[in-house]
């Protein structure tokens, strides 16, 4: 074998890794969306993410103690900050938006629209700038996710303030993403950093969830298996790969994913809670993938 060869084969695991990564990111992502909807019928909103996230840090907390490299307390305080100022206000936000009754594709749709500022704050704050394929990728990404979901969303559900909330959380979570690029000194192993954001989380959530009524579990099948559903899938597949897939790609590549969770998310909820389907989501379907290969063969090899 030739090392051309070799290379070659080499270049599609890796792209064969990240198309794999993308997926199961898609589905995790989407799923904390629909894990929300479904475990908002059963208990209050920030109880429902004060065990998600407590239950998540606890599970996480032994493996960050004893697996990878040791933690100092810059790196703990740190980690804090950003569980409580991006992973609290993002989970917090779009969640009390369904709880108040914004329709589930429309959070979705909202804050997915918005890592676009993630790949645009690229620029100034990493140097990061994108190409006029990236943008031109993006753009089609943008428009073919409101072809899917703009037939399916009727504006009503909720107060008109509650159509902010996941706009603000999605702009802190932006920031964040952006810091921990920035700040590559204070990153810690993916298990590690997650189980301090979301006890860092947790405590925030806490002090809401006593505001609304009790931090105390509800006692029914339908909240454990909600919990649980949030925990494995939408905390540690979604956060995880989440983590994982910035630092092995851009945050414009890991952005233009994320804008087919609103289809997904509407898909799911239909075969759920019954709402109905469109032929205008799956052209628009078909329309964000083309955007999302656009930007993945236009951004660049991380170290290029």
């Amino acid at each position: 074998m030739t090392a051309a060869t070799a290379q070659g084969r080499g270049a599609i695991w890796v792209g064969a890794g990240l198309l794999l990564m993308d997926a199961l990111l898609l589905a995790s992502w989407s799923g904390g969306f629909i894990g929300i909807r479904f475990a908002s019928d059963y208990a209050p909103i920030f109880l429902i993410l004060l065990w998600r996230s407590l239950l998540s840090g606890l599970l996480l907390l032994p493996l960050a103690l004893v697996i990878g490299p040791r933690m100092n307390a810059r790196q703990v305080l740190v980690q804090a900050l950003f569980g409580g100022f991006g992973m609290a206000s993002y989970l917090g936000t779009f969640a009390l938006a369904i709880g108040q009754g914004v329709p589930t594709g429309l959070v979705a749709l909202i804050t997915d629209m918005l890592p676009l500022a993630v790949a645009v704050l690229s620029w100034p704050v990493l140097g990061e700038k994108l190409n006029r394929w990236q943008w031109l990728g993006t753009v089609i990404g943008l428009a073919g996710v409101l072809l899917a979901c703009g037939g399916s969303l009727h504006v009503g559900g909720g107060p008109l303030w509650a159509y902010g909330l996941p706009v603000a959380g999605t702009i802190a979570l932006a920031v964040v993403v952006l810091l921990q690029k920035r700040w590559p000194a204070q990153q810690m192993a993916v298990h590690q950093s997650l189980a301090i954001q979301c006890l860092s989380a947790a405590a925030m959530f806490a002090l809401f969830a006593w505001h609304e009524g009790g931090v105390m579990p509800v006692m029914r099948i339908e909240f454990g298996g909600g919990i649980l559903w949030l925990v494995f899938v939408a905390t540690f597949m979604s956060w995880g790969i989440y983590y994982l897939a910035l630092r092995k790609s851009s945050p414009a590549r890991v952005s233009s994913v994320l804008y087919l969770s609103p289809p997904l998310t509407l898909v799911w909820a239909w075969a759920m809670f019954g709402e109905p389907l469109s032929w205008a989501m799956a052209f628009g379907l078909a329309v964000s993938l083309a955007g999302i290969i656009i930007v993945a063969r236009a951004t660049p090899k991380q170290g290029s």
